[in-house]
């Protein structure tokens, strides 16, 4: 395989690693870039990464009831898809981070808005048709769309070269994927996808929707760190 921009990118650069873990759970791409105190932490996906904001959202796709959250340090649905902490907020607790609100939440404002936001919403894949069947949900083109509304915020508050630098010195969590196979394959009887697609095409189709999603996170910031 040819080497890609995104790559030499990143050999140019020690400070930026790039890990991608694809399986049939999901893809997960964390980049760590900059000085751990310093990081501010942005999410973007899907169930296995929101924490709320689709409680904001005329959806089926909700997790603001019980047992969700039955071992949360409040005991009660906080809108995760987990009984307790989920993937951001064990990897904000190992970091010695304070945890990121839901982009949709009223209490992102002020010094929150500094520790970064969530953007995931559940149901959503790295289709765009995945998740039809939830309705209101988020879709990652929205959530980069919302990430861009962040950084404005961010700007208005701290002013734009701050607001660069936070973006720049960032953590990013991306987990997309599972959907695509759970809600857009195999559990919708006939779907349109498994009709279009034998299994072994849909992969390599998945992958490459996925690298288009993943250069557009890199482009949104003010210094792209490519990546494929």
């Amino acid at each position: 395989m040819a080497s890609s921009p995104c790559w030499s990118q990143m050999a140019k650069n020690p400070r930026c690693f790039v890990m991608l873990v694809l399986t049939t759970l999901g893809m997960l791409g964390i980049i760590f870039v900059g000085e751990a105190e310093s990081r501010a932490f942005f999410v973007f996906g899907d169930s296995l990464v929101d924490n709320g904001n689709n409680n904001y959202l005329i959806t089926s796709a909700r997790a603001d009831s019980p047992p969700y959250g039955v071992d949360y340090p409040t005991h009660r649905p906080t809108g995760r898809f987990s009984n307790g902490l989920n993937i951001p907020d064990i990897i904000s607790e190992k970091l010695g981070m304070e945890a990121t609100l839901p982009y949709m939440s009223p209490d992102l404002k002020g010094d929150k808005l500094l520790v970064g936001a969530n953007f995931a919403s559940a149901g959503v894949g790295i289709l765009n048709d995945t998740g039809f069947q939830f309705l209101n949900i988020i879709r990652i083109g929205q959530q980069l769309q919302y990430f861009e509304q962040y950084k404005q915020r961010v700007g208005e508050a701290i002013g734009e070269a701050a607001a660069a630098q936070l973006v720049n010195d960032a953590l990013v969590l991306i987990t997309l994927g599972g959907n695509d196979f759970v809600n857009n394959y195999y559990l919708v009887p006939l779907s349109a996808r498994s009709r279009q697609f034998p299994l072994p095409i849909y992969v390599p189709f998945l992958i490459s929707e996925y690298r288009k999603i993943l250069q557009d996170c890199c482009s949104s910031h003010t210094h792209t760190h490519s990546m494929a």
